[in-house]
């Protein structure tokens, strides 16, 4: 029996979030190192809507409450997991949970790839869309001409894409009015697009200097949808992704191939473990912000080992 790990990724963060997670003890280091970033309020500052939502905070926020969730709750699991992904900044806290680098260096990471892709459209209105009910091809040729591009496909009828505000509210009605639903996603900027081209390559520059282990067990990386072990690839993937299309869809085929018993989301929100279940009904996944604490979440999975 095995089971996979996926980490959230933006937008998933909400002012409740892991409630549980300031008091316990085995999550402090991570807090504290995200603290150091964020400041120790960071959790009064979830409540204001523009401070949850700005790529600066969002993303290390993201980083650190993962990774600390994480430290919570692995030493309770029945072993460790056979598979990781993480959805786009996720990559960063699927990497440091597999051991590629330290928690504190995911941290430093996720703020030194917000500030390049804040960078990457300063001046620009930008940021992303989420459709479903309708193909990928579909919702292109229903927004020609307004610079769309695909930023996350999940699967045939489901995506998001990146582009201006102004082309993501004409979008939205257009595709409305062609029976998709249409959301504006809680990110500010275009990931995942040719608007980051200027960011993958900076950021590439700062991954270049770290070192990276192997990890103890593969990641599916998002630019390629492939599992991988080797550091260099790692690398070059965990850069490329800031600016092309994240293939979550073949992450998620890569993870069921390994056969895991169930999927365990770690991080805010539910998002994945529902894009999993709609795909994967036969293979259980639910998210640590359901349970009360990580006792529950390593309760559940540890069901699975025993069944």
């Amino acid at each position: 029996m095995t089971y996979a790990l996926v980490f959230s990724g933006q937008a998933s963060q909400h002012p409740t979030m892991l409630p549980w997670l300031d008091t316990d003890p085995m999550a402090a280091d991570a807090l504290h190192a995200m603290g150091l970033c964020l400041g120790v309020n960071w959790r009064a500052a979830i409540q204001d809507e523009g401070c949850r939502s700005n790529n600066a905070f969002a993303q290390v926020l993201i980083t650190g409450t993962s990774l600390a969730a994480w430290a919570a709750v692995k030493d309770k699991l029945p072993q460790a997991p056979a598979v990781v992904a993480g959805y786009s900044v996720g990559e960063l806290s699927a990497f440091a949970c597999a051991g590629v680098f330290s928690t504190d260096q995911a941290i430093a990471l996720a703020a030194q790839r917000a500030a390049l892709m804040d960078q990457a459209v300063s001046g620009l209105h930008t940021g992303l869309l989420a459709v479903s009910g309708i193909s990928e091809g579909r919702v292109l040729a229903v927004s020609a001409g307004l610079g769309l591009e695909c930023a996350i496909r999940v699967n045939p009828s489901q995506a998001v894409f990146a582009g201006t505000d102004d082309a993501l509210s004409q979008a939205a009605l257009a595709l409305g009015a062609a029976g998709a639903v249409c959301k504006r996603l809680d990110v500010r900027v275009a990931s995942h697009s040719s608007w980051m081209a200027q960011a993958a390559h900076a950021f590439s520059d700062v991954l270049s200097a770290l070192p990276f282990a192997a990890p103890f067990c593969p990641i599916a990386t998002n630019a390629h949808g492939v599992l991988s072990r080797q550091p260099a690839e790692l690398r070059q993937a965990l850069g490329q992704q800031l600016a092309c299309t994240v293939r979550w869809s073949s992450c998620m085929e890569a993870l069921a191939e390994r056969q895991v018993s169930c999927v365990l989301e770690i991080g805010a929100g539910s998002a994945l473990a529902r894009m999993w279940n709609e795909r994967y009904p036969d293979i259980p996944a639910r998210s640590l912000d359901e349970f009360q604490g990580p006792k529950g979440a390593a309760q559940w999975v540890g069901m699975h080992f025993s069944s």
